[in-house]
C-alpha cells in the first residue's frame, strides 16, 4: 500500500466543535496518531441534516428495535429527517472508498452500539443503535466499524486496526485484477492472520479458495470477503495466537539449537502466562525468520499486520 487509507469518523472525534453543547470529542490517538496512516471522511449527522451549533440535545425514545430520535426538552421527532439525509449521504459515502467507520459511542444518531434507549416510563436500557450509524451499518455489512469508546480496550483496537489494513489490501487485490491466482496469493499471505483469529473460519476460507474454480469470480469474491471480514471479527485471544506462535515454531524445529529452541518455547510460554505481550515471541520469530530466509512466514501478514510505529502489539 502506497496511499492512505480512507476512513470515515465522527466528525467531533477530529476536534470540530459540532456537538449539541458547541463542544468537540476530540481524540488525540485518531488525530494524531493513526492519522499518519488515514485519510479522515469526516461526517457529523445532526449538523450536516440542518441542525444548528449548538443545539437541544436528543435522545432516543421507544424500543431498541425501533426507536425514534427525538428532542429531550420538546419532543420533537427528527427520525424521518435523518433517515431521509442518511439515505442520502450514505449514497454519496459509497463513493469515498472507504475501509471503515469509527462512531461516536452513545450517541443517538452516531453511536454504533450500547445507546441508550428510553421507554415510555423514561427508564433507559443500554441496547440501542444510533440512527445513521444503524443505517450505515445495514448499507455496508462488510466495512470494518468501530466505535472511539471501544478502541481505549488495548485488544478492540489492535482487532480493529488490523481490519481495516487487511481490507485495504482487498481492495488492492480487487484494483489489480482480482484474478483466482492473486487470490491465492492474497490468502495465502493472511492464512496466520486468519488462523488467529478463527479456527472456523480459516478452514472454510481454505476450502473456498481450493474450490474457487468451481464458483462464478463475482461470487466467489463476494463470498471470500463476506467469511475473510465475519473470522476477523473475532477477537484474536492469547491462547488463539499461542497456537499460531506454535505453528510458526514448527518451521524452525530442525534449524535452531537446542537452546535456541527452549528459548523461544520460554518466550511463548511467557506470552501464553500473560507475563508479556505480543510483540516480545512476534520480534524473536522474526528473527528467525530473516536469519533463515524463511519464505512461507516471510509472506505472512500475521508478523506485520499493521505499522509497528502504531505500537499495537505492545499492550496485548
Amino acid at each position: 500500500m502506497n496511499e492512505k487509507l480512507r476512513l470515515g469518523i465522527s466528525s467531533c472525534l477530529l476536534g470540530e466543535k459540532v456537538r449539541y453543547d458547541g463542544g468537540h470529542k476530540l481524540d488525540h490517538f485518531l488525530r494524531d496518531t493513526l492519522g499518519r496512516y488515514v485519510d479522515w471522511v469526516p461526517v457529523c449527522p445532526e449538523v450536516e441534516m440542518g441542525l444548528p451549533v449548538p443545539r437541544e440535545a436528543m435522545r432516543l425514545i421507544g424500543t431498541p428495535e425501533a426507536p425514534r430520535l427525538m428532542t429531550i426538552s420538546t419532543a420533537e421527532d427528527y427520525t424521518d429527517r435523518m433517515m431521509k439525509w442518511a439515505k442520502r449521504r450514505l449514497d454519496e459515502i459509497a463513493k469515498e472508498d472507504l475501509c471503515g467507520f469509527i462512531f461516536k459511542s452513545r450517541s443517538p444518531s452516531s453511536g454504533m452500539k450500547a445507546v441508550k434507549v428510553y421507554d415510555e416510563s423514561g427508564v433507559p436500557r443500554n441496547k440501542g443503535t444510533g440512527i445513521f450509524a444503524g443505517a450505515f451499518m445495514e448499507r455496508f455489512p462488510l466495512l470494518p466499524v468501530e466505535d472511539e469508546g471501544r478502541l481505549n480496550d488495548p485488544v478492540l483496537r489492535e482487532n480493529f486496526i488490523e481490519r481495516i489494513f487487511v481490507y485495504q489490501r482487498w481492495k488492492d487485490f480487487l484494483e489489480s485484477s482480482g484474478s483466482i491466482a492473486q487470490l491465492i496469493t492474497f490468502h495465502t499471505k493472511h492464512k496466520l492472520l486468519i488462523l488467529s483469529h478463527s479456527t472456523k473460519h480459516y478452514s472454510i476460507l481454505g476450502r473456498l479458495v481450493a474450490d474457487a474454480t468451481k464458483y462464478k469470480t463475482d461470487e466467489m469474491r463476494r463470498d471470500y470477503l463476506t467469511y475473510l471480514m465475519e473470522g476477523l471479527k473475532l477477537t484474536a485471544t492469547i491462547r488463539k495466537n499461542t497456537n499460531v506462535l506454535q505453528h510458526m515454531m514448527g518451521y524452525f524445529k530442525h534449524r535452531l539449537t537446542a537452546d535456541e529452541k527452549q528459548e523461544l518455547s520460554e518466550t511463548i510460554g511467557k506470552y501464553h502466562a500473560g507475563f508479556v505481550p505480543l510483540i516480545v515471541p512476534i520480534t524473536l520469530l522474526m528473527h528467525y525468520v530473516r536469519k533463515f530466509d524463511e519464505p512461507y512466514l516471510k509472506g505472512q501478514y500475521y508478523l506485520r499486520p499493521h505499522p509497528a510505529e502504531l505500537m499495537l502489539r505492545n499492550h496485548v
